[in-house]
């Protein structure tokens, strides 16, 4: 097919051949007539540097081979439609902070996907998100996809080893990368605060600039008779 080019209302779209190129658009949504004039042809859907949120619209595009969606605001929990040909896939540079709803769906609807890339989001362990990260965090992120899609051949800039499939698919349900939560401090009266050191005392008592004194009923009574001072001093000495 010869290439074209054509105009719409909502903005200009570029077919080559089986290439569909929506770029740049600030659309945060998959325009309807792009599945309309070009889901049963296009094999290249390239959709980066958009405001999408969802992929509401993308199940018109029953042919998909390659789908570029990076550079969006594609969050934790995307859905895709059924794409049985789509073997890549790149979601670079989106919202994501998590994996588990994102790999279960893709392992579902895109059972033929060879090449994902993940770069550029929080989900994503490495330097590009963090400076705290290392290559360990990274490693494990690795053998957790590929325990959840044991079929990629490529996983982000990496070919996929056949020791990384060995470990994904032994120990790479085990190996999710966690975020901590932040710590909070409660505002209830037994918080304290945790620049202070342990003390067993009460929790008026534990505020340096404190100073009133704290009373309290004990078990034990001292009588004075078993000490070791008693055997030295006389009744008159007292």
């Amino acid at each position: 097919m010869a290439a074209a080019e054509s105009m719409s209302g909502a903005g200009e779209e570029v077919l080559a051949g089986s290439q569909v190129s929506y770029i740049g658009k600030d659309c945060t949504k998959i325009p309807s007539f792009l599945g309309q004039r070009y889901g049963h042809q296009a094999k290249r859907l390239d959709l980066s540097f958009n405001l999408l949120r969802s992929l509401e619209g993308l199940e018109g595009f029953v042919c998909l081979e390659e789908l570029i969606l990076d550079n969006n605001q594609l969050g934790n929990h995307i859905t895709f439609p059924m794409l049985p040909y789509l073997h890549t896939l790149t979601l670079n540079k989106n919202n994501m902070t998590e994996l588990d709803c994102l790999l279960d769906t893709l392992a579902t609807s895109v059972p033929a996907l060879e090449y994902l890339s993940l770069l550029g989001n929080q989900a994503c362990p490495n330097e590009l998100v963090s400076m705290e990260k290392d290559e360990d965090d990274y490693q494990r992120y690795r053998y957790f996809v590929l325990n959840k899609i044991p079929n990629l051949k490529f996983l982000d800039t990496r070919k996929v080893t056949n020791k990384e499939r060995e470990v994904a698919s032994s120990r790479g349900a085990f190996m999710k990368v966690v975020k901590p939560d932040d710590y909070k401090i409660s505002s209830g009266a037994d918080s304290c605060s945790p620049d202070l050191p342990y003390t067993p005392l009460p929790s008026a008592s534990r505020d340096p600039t404190y100073h009133k004194g704290v009373a309290g009923k004990c078990h034990y009574v001292y009588y004075g008779k078993h000490s070791e001072g008693n055997r030295f001093i006389r009744d008159d000495q007292l």
